[in-house]
This record gives structure tokens, C-alpha cells and sequence, in this order.
């Protein structure tokens, strides 16, 4: 299975929270194919301490990279509005990794559930 990590599994797993941890080894453990957008790197990038950026490019190292399109974009944006008309809100990165995992045909791994329910992707938590 496709699995987009989401900035909410990439701050539990850097900070060695047990379950991101356990569910990191699963991935590879059951064959998964991880991957990754810069709208996740970023995110976690901005609010990481310099000693901790060694861990975080270890932990790049062997997932796969994907950069979404102006169709991405647009989905994106399209659920932003959905969820604004509705009442609710769905951020930018949120949007923009959804549909970079609906793209890719990936589920996107993160306990952030709440949000990501605003789009029709799959998840998967830990």
C-alpha cells in the first residue's frame, strides 16, 4: 500500500512517540511504499531544532518524493471551498497532501483524522 506521511506522523515519529515509531517499522515490514510531498517537509522543517536535522533527512532517505500539479492544486482548492461552504476548515497543507495522496493512489498516514475526513482520501492512523 501507498501511504503519504503526514506532518502529524513525521513530528510523532521524530519525537520517538512509540506508536509512530511501531507503525514506521510496519510500513516496510508489510511491503508498504512511503512517500512524501515538500508541503510535509516544509511543515516539519520549519518548526525543527537544528541538531534534530540529521534525523529528519535519515528518515527522507528512503521514502519517495512526489511533487503534486495544477490539477492537484485545483482539487485542493476545490475542497477548501467545500469545507469553507460548510462551515469548516481545511488548511492549505491538509488540502494539498490529500490530494497529492489521491493522486498517487496512497492513503495518508497521520491521526490527524478529523481533517483529513474533509476530503475523500483514505487514512490510515496508528
Amino acid at each position: 500500500m501507498r501511504l503519504i506521511v503526514d506532518s502529524t506522523f513525521l513530528i510523532d515519529y521524530l519525537r520517538g512517540l512509540p506508536e509512530a515509531e511501531w507503525r514506521w517499522e510496519a510500513v516496510f515490514s508489510e511491503g508498504g511504499e512511503p512517500i512524501v510531498n515538500e508541503i510535509v517537509v516544509c511543515e516539519v522543517r520549519a518548526g525543527l531544532l537544528e541538531r534534530d536535522e540529521p534525523r529528519l533527512r535519515a528518515f527522507l532517505e528512503p521514502v519517495e518524493f512526489v511533487q503534486s500539479g495544477p490539477e492537484q492544486a485545483m482539487i485542493a482548492g476545490r475542497w477548501r471551498a467545500e469545507a469553507h461552504a460548510r462551515g469548516r476548515r481545511l488548511s492549505l497543507a491538509d488540502a494539498l497532501i490529500a490530494a497529492a495522496a489521491v493522486a498517487t493512489d496512497a492513503a495518508v498516514l497521520t491521526r490527524n483524522v478529523r481533517d483529513f475526513a474533509l476530503t475523500p482520501v483514505r487514512v490510515e492512523t496508528y
